[in-house]
């Protein structure tokens, strides 16, 4: 099938660029907790969303796999004729964001150093705490960006695993939620940071019983929040903000259409999805035998 032409195409010479849609991709649907913070913020905004779901997890895959990954995922959203690219993948942020700001004619945005940057301005003791899974905090990147924009924190990382999976089946406010939060948590309680970075994108959904665990007065950096106002900083400075204040369409792509990912991902996203297409890959063409519309309920079961 011909897929239709998006309404920014025919705008692009018009406006300067401005109502041209953001792009975001990750390795999952964990990304979508960024588009949600976009679309609060910039609620006018336009935005292709692509999650590398046939090739997920990015974590267990070599850096130079990442790498090439990430290109490609990039690579499939330029195609899509957008003005600004987040890499809402912790692993691909701190692996593959380097390389892609350099090679990119459009800003490159991860979400890894602004959630760093909002940590470091937050915290009133210098404690930090950071949560993420277990690929990112060995890379230690966090700890690394926290530390070259204030050398006298002090940091405790701790990989927290299991969050993804209740957050994607929905546990996040249980007793089984609690009392894995408690495992994981105890040890950065003890440790008295007095904020906390979430670093990774589906524990947002997790905010309360992590609160519950480190106590009221912890902050909770939340990164999706942080690089949104990045990015609306970035849009405005480059003359590239849409000038529109609602209305924004989201329009998402995968490379493979999981069992649930509706469900799984309007909790993500926090509103209905209104149609997904799968792609033969991040830098091929829309494959017409799989393209999926969920809005006319052709995503059955029985076809994932």
């Amino acid at each position: 099938m011909e897929v239709a032409r998006r309404p920014w195409r025919r705008q692009e010479q018009m406006d300067g660029g401005r109502d041209r849609p953001i792009g975001v991709f990750d390795s999952g649907v964990g990304g979508l907790t960024v588009v949600r913070e976009l679309m609060a913020l910039l609620p006018g905004e336009d935005i292709v969303y692509f999650g590398d779901t046939a090739r997920v997890p990015y974590g267990t895959k070599s850096a130079e796999t990442v790498v090439r990954f990430a290109r490609e995922d990039l690579a499939f959203l330029r195609s899509r004729d957008v003005k600004l690219i987040i890499v809402a993948c912790n692993t691909a942020s701190s692996i593959a964001l380097p390389r892609l700001a350099d090679e990119a004619d459009i800003p490159v945005i991860g979400v890894l150093l602004p959630g760093a940057r909002g940590a470091a301005a937050a915290t009133r003791n210098d404690r930090v705490a950071v949560i993420g899974t277990t690929a990112t905090i060995t890379t230690g990147a966090y700890e690394k960006a926290l530390h070259d924009i204030y050398s006298g924190l002090e940091i405790m990382s701790r990989p927290c695993p299991l969050f993804v999976s209740l957050a994607e089946e929905g546990w996040v406010d249980d007793e089984v939620a609690l009392m894995v939060a408690r495992r994981y948590l105890e040890p950065l309680a003890e440790f008295g940071a007095d904020t906390l970075v979430l670093g990774c994108t589906h524990y947002p959904l997790l905010k309360g019983v992590i609160s519950s665990v480190m106590g009221g007065d912890v902050v909770l950096v939340d990164s999706a929040t942080e690089t949104a106002a990045e990015v609306k900083e970035t849009l405005a400075s480059s003359g590239l903000l849409s000038e529109n204040d609602s209305g924004g369409q989201i329009y998402v792509y995968l490379s493979d259409i999981p069992y649930r990912f509706r469900e799984v991902g309007e909790r993500f996203l926090g509103r209905p999805i209104e149609s997904v297409e799968q792609v033969a890959g991040p830098g091929g063409e829309e494959r017409e035998d799989r393209c999926r519309d969920m809005t006319a309920g052709r995503a059955a079961s029985s076809e994932r």
